[in-house]
């Protein structure tokens, strides 16, 4: 399973990497690999701001959709182009590269005091074996 070092995670499989004021979020590689093929990514919150731990979109895969849950407080700020069926439609990135190409959300974070809750790679990779 691959744990990347230099990003947060949630108990609920998200990661979030932080550059400055802004944030990338996704699903981790472990996610990925539960859920099985992902057919599509949905996230219609772009421009809202969201509370932590609330959703920001879904994920469906063959087997199952998820919801998607913010990790800190933010706003949504662009949605990858390349997961949405309307110009990119390749939702299977999300597997092929779920902490590259792969991303989900741009955000920008409204409360960093929130990142400190999140787990580092070391208690992530606990977690999950």
């Amino acid at each position: 399973m691959d744990v990347r070092e230099g990003l947060k995670y949630t108990k609920e499989h998200e990661w979030i990497r932080v550059e400055g004021n802004t944030a990338y979020i996704g699903i981790t590689d472990f996610a990925q690999g539960e859920l099985g093929e992902i057919v599509y990514v949905e996230v219609d919150t772009v421009g809202d701001s969201i509370a932590r731990d609330e959703v920001f979109g879904t994920i469906e895969a063959v087997k199952t959709t998820s919801d998607l849950f913010i990790p800190v407080s933010a706003k949504i700020l662009e949605f990858n182009t390349k997961l949405d069926e309307n110009d990119g439609d390749q939702p299977d990135l999300v597997n092929s590269d779920p902490y590259g190409e792969g991303w989900i959300v741009k955000i920008e974070i409204e409360d960093a005091s929130q990142l400190k809750d999140l787990m580092d790679h070391e208690a992530y990779a606990s977690l999950i074996s």
